[in-house]
């Protein structure tokens, strides 16, 4: 069972699909992975990610699935 997401979370960009919105980032606990689905980075200042980059991001898991939204650029203080 994966452990449960909520609040404030930072990870790291595993895989971004800058055609269809769509990626993969991995959590900081390093046990966990969260989705981002095409308009995750709506009323972002983000308009792509790259793979590597840090960021900061709320987590909805209210469907049983952890997506990342609001999507912020992250940083070792956050």
């Amino acid at each position: 069972m994966a452990p449960q997401l909520e609040g404030i979370v930072q990870g790291v960009v595993k895989v971004y699909d800058p055609r269809t919105g769509i990626g993969i980032i991995v959590c900081d606990d390093g046990r966990s992975e969260v989705l981002l689905r095409a308009g995750s980075l709506h009323g972002s200042i983000f308009r792509t990610l790259r793979q590597g980059q840090r960021i900061v991001f709320d987590v909805d898991d209210s469907t049983g699935r952890a997506f990342a939204h609001t999507v912020r650029i992250g940083s070792d203080g956050y």
